[in-house]
């Protein structure tokens, strides 16, 4: 496959989105958002998510991410009596967590802090050190948190959802909108969000019509959203993410494969699980659980993944390398250029865009 020179710069990934295209609120229903359907030469459909119904055959079989997004967002009293903010990310063992915190300057190494939430006692907690790669924190709490599962029931009295920042509304509706209709396992920070626009009716149709599905784990951290900042894409490396695909995945993408279906990833972490996998076993999926560092962009070779349904995504963002890796990056600028002008909505809470398998560049 003949790669562009250009398609290896991060500056040809950039493009102007008005701030009124951003989503603050989702829609109900959630398939009622606007579905963006590619067609194979050229050109496009503006639909609904709903009419994806349409485009999913019988024994076709949809892969989603079932993690759980915790309300990793806490505020803290700090000892002097300011306010300041926690953002949990990852487990450090013996109830320690590596935390973003705001303001950062005044969480020093032996502060004592305390959890503080409407109708809850303060929790006293205490800040261990300075995590120097991501400039977090390390924090005590109790001891039995050792894990995102035992965590969750601490988090849900004192958490909020952590909303992207470009969402500027939140309430209590975002503790049931921020998440999948199928999230079951707790431990990502961020919404699997081409996953949120799948409500259980169209779930039920697509069962109904004979499309099967399957899932993998990825749990959704603070990397998949940060701004990529190497010029040359082929320096590029990502942080890695724990992934989890199980026999029964595996089991399934290959029923899928024998009895003529396609497979077809909701969402690009659903994606990067596959492929990462795969690429880890000579481009063969098999079972896994741990970390993935996989970059996909332009000139990578899909072994799984055929079909994707996908938000609109950030300037100069990996997820847009992603896809440009699909479908490539001029027709997909070219895509959203046409969806500003159409009014779709952008980012975690818009709308959606569907790539049929016929529409890939892959060979």
């Amino acid at each position: 496959m003949l790669i562009d020179p250009r398609d290896s710069l991060l500056s040809s990934y950039d493009y102007e989105l008005p701030e009124a295209c951003i989503a603050q609120r989702p829609l109900e229903p959630r398939h009622a958002a606007r579905l963006l359907m590619v067609e194979p030469e050229a050109g496009c459909r503006d639909r609904q998510v709903w009419d994806l119904l349409e485009e999913l055959k019988p024994g076709d079989l949809l892969v989603v991410n079932d993690t759980r997004v915790l309300r990793a967002r806490l505020q803290v009293r700090r000892a002097g009596g300011g306010l300041g903010e926690l953002l949990v990310l990852e487990p450090q063992g013996q109830g320690q967590w590596l935390c973003l915190a705001r303001p950062a300057k005044r969480l020093r190494p032996g502060d004592s802090i305390a959890l503080v939430a409407d109708g809850e006692p303060d929790l006293p907690l205490q800040v261990l050190a300075v995590e120097e790669s991501s400039g977090g924190r390390l924090i005590q709490f109790p001891p039995e948190c050792i894990d995102a599962a035992s965590l969750e029931p601490l988090l849900l009295r004192y958490g909020v959802m952590p909303l992207p920042p470009y969402i500027h509304q939140q309430d209590e509706s975002d503790n049931a909108r921020y998440q999948t209709c199928f999230a079951s396992k707790p431990g990502a920070v961020a919404a699997p969000t081409a996953g949120l626009h799948l409500s259980e009716e169209l779930l039920a149709a697509l069962t109904q019509k004979g499309i099967e599905r399957a899932s993998v784990t990825l749990h959704v951290g603070l990397g998949t959203f940060r701004p990529v900042e190497t010029e040359d894409l082929s320096q590029l490396e990502l942080h890695s993410e724990w992934v989890e695909v199980s026999e029964a995945l595996v089991q399934a993408v290959a029923a899928c494969r024998k009895r003529g279906g396609r497979v077809i990833a909701v969402g690009t972490t659903s994606v990067r699980s596959l492929e990462g996998v795969a690429a880890l076993h000579g481009g063969v999926l098999q079972p896994f659980r741990g970390p993935v560092n996989l970059v996909i962009q332009p000139g990578f070779c899909f072994a799984v993944v055929q079909g994707l349904l996908t938000n609109f995504h950030l300037p100069k963002s990996s997820l847009l390398l992603l896809v440009s890796a699909l479908i490539g990056r001029e027709r997909l600028l070219q895509l959203y250029q046409h969806a500003i002008t159409a009014g779709y909505r952008f980012y975690s809470y818009g709308d959606a865009m569907w790539i049929p398998p016929e529409c890939s560049r892959q060979p």
